[in-house]
């Protein structure tokens, strides 16, 4: 029953999918890699949700919270504050200069090789940190549920490294014969049972610990561990004890903020469905209607991992990831089982086929037309974004198993890996909007200088220091480093943002005060949760 829910899930969204593409055009650049500039705000908003949400939140944050509480929430309801400034500052100005990659920005704002100096980073970073922790975190919740080993008669590691070749195969067919337009679709379904499956583990397990009631059982969880529940952290990141707080509540004054807002930004896997929007209206309803479910979600990837603190208590604190599947087959039906696992592969595949499209298009776009054929046609040009894909679906497929056995969990090692790219190469994009005076020479030696720096910084010295107040001295740092490097190595240099007449750039009537509920939903849930 469990096997037969899961393929008719996934059946039905591969057709729904295929069929709502039987029209389209993705022999083309734009049909290829940005949907056909199609997608309105309920398809953005679905898909970035399944973009950013997969198994490494489902089973790192659950795990994480189950072990450090509920201050690793941060990480998410932020999120929502991010989501407001790009739907109003950054959203109207990408697609006024009608972008197809992040990248192509800063070849307008400052040069050529800066342009491919961050599409080389963002291809490495999908590679080397987002993709291998993704099909391992997918695997290992597959293999938990399903026990994929004990059906084929091999060992657990064996299990797994075959659940992520199945799962890594899947994922690139998705993105290299769909492209964009076929990754979103398949995301607004699968964001949707997400949704669903999610929201079932803690409703489901609340009942049976209440015995019927959910605010019984939520009542026992939270009185089985209040101090579980705070949002705040009583522990220090600095001076002796360092680095005992997973998220201390001073990250969100430092490095926090800036990690946010490149990624919901100026992420390209994510950016990428913005600018593949038909208009700035559908744009903004997409990225405010994800922060909204940015607030939401911790009820699907931190409550569980609460809940599970009441059935195991410590017992798992060594193996902190295998915790979620283990509530999971412990409060869910097995005829929901198969939905459930076919959910989670939609999560997986959707993360993974974002990237592989996202890494294609930049590679594409940013380097192979700029640099090996200037003139090819556009048939050719996908075809060459279809093999993209598919190498570097085979490069995290071979690096997905060495992520095993992260020691404060895969979650917390994704964010800590991500730093390597991510602040250096939003303050560069940052100061291209912000700072006038800052040139192309000042822009390539921040970069270089960020990445040196945190690099040294939290892997080479180990300084006693928590990593994401690394970022937020990294890109002060980082800031500074380009004006010095622009003052004395360069000319200032003129930049006219000009409007590409692409697209309709009215704003959504309600995008002001959409934004501004969110802000105080974020900040009211804080002194709420902060006061437990």
């Amino acid at each position: 029953m469990a096997f037969l829910t899961f393929i008719l899930f996934t059946g039905f969204v591969a057709f729904y999918a295929t069929w709502k593409l039987r029209k389209d055009k993705l022999n083309t650049q734009d049909g290829y890699f940005l949907g056909g500039r199609s997608l309105t705000g309920i398809v953005i908003a679905g898909s970035l949700l399944l973009t950013n949400i997969s198994t490494e939140h489902l089973v790192g944050m659950n795990g994480s919270a189950y072990k450090n509480g509920a201050i690793i929430i941060a990480w998410e309801v932020t999120s929502a504050l991010a989501l407001v400034i790009g739907a109003l500052y950054f959203a109207p100005k990408y697609l006024k200069m009608g972008l197809t990659t992040i990248p192509e920005y800063l070849e307008k704002r400052f040069d050529g090789l800066t342009r491919t100096l961050v599409a080389l980073l963002l291809i490495i970073s999908f590679v080397a940190t987002l993709l291998p922790i993704v099909l391992y975190t997918g695997a290992l919740n597959i293999e938990a549920i399903f026990e994929i080993s004990s059906l084929l008669e091999v060992s657990q590691e064996q299990g797994i490294f075959i659940t992520i070749l199945i799962v890594g195969i899947l994922g690139a067919i998705y993105a290299i014969f769909g492209g964009l337009k076929m990754v979103a679709y398949t995301d607004t379904i699968n964001g949707f049972g997400l949704l669903v499956a999610g929201l079932l583990v803690p409703i489901l397990a609340l009942l049976s610990i209440g015995d019927g009631n959910v605010f019984s059982g939520f009542e026992l969880v939270f009185n089985n561990s209040p101090e579980k529940f705070n949002v705040i952290s009583n522990e220090t990141s600095v001076g002796e004890g360092a680095r005992t707080a997973i998220l201390p509540f001073e990250v969100l004054f430092t490095g926090l903020m800036v990690n946010q807002i490149y990624f919901w930004t100026m992420h390209q896997s994510i950016i990428q469905r913005v600018l593949g929007a038909v208009n700035l209206k559908e744009a903004q309803k997409g990225l405010l209607f994800t922060g909204l479910l940015k607030i939401l979600v911790p009820l699907i990837i931190v409550l569980p991992g609460l809940i599970a603190f009441y059935y195991f208590g410590e017992t798992h604190y060594d193996n902190q990831d295998s915790i979620y599947p283990l509530l999971v087959k412990k409060v869910m039906p097995l005829w929901l089982t198969g939905f459930f696992v076919a959910v989670m592969m939609g999560a997986i595949l959707s993360t993974f086929n974002s990237a592989l499209n996202s890494a294609a298009t930049v590679f594409s776009l940013g380097i192979f037309k700029r640099y090996i054929n200037k003139n090819i046609s556009e048939f050719k040009l996908v075809r060459i974004g279809k093999l993209t894909s598919a190498i570097l679906a085979v490069f995290a497929i071979s690096i997905a198993p060495f992520v095993a056995n992260a020691p404060a969990g895969l979650y917390q090692l994704l964010q800590e890996l991500n730093g390597i790219f991510f602040i250096p190469i939003a303050s560069v994009i940052i100061a291209g909007f912000l700072f006038p005076k800052v040139t192309a020479t000042g822009a390539k030696i921040g970069l270089l200088f960020g990445l040196l720096f945190y690099v040294i910084v939290n892997f080479g010295f180990k300084v006693n220091l928590h990593f994401v107040h690394i970022w937020g001295l990294e890109f002060i740092l980082n800031i500074i480093v380009m004006h010095l490097a622009s003052y004395f190595f360069s000319k200032e240099e003129k930049f006219e943002m000009k409007d590409s007449g692409i697209l309709d750039l009215k704003p959504w009537k309600y995008a002001k005060p959409f934004s501004l509920f969110l802000v105080l939903f974020t900040v009211v849930l804080y002194i709420i949760l902060g006061n437990v």
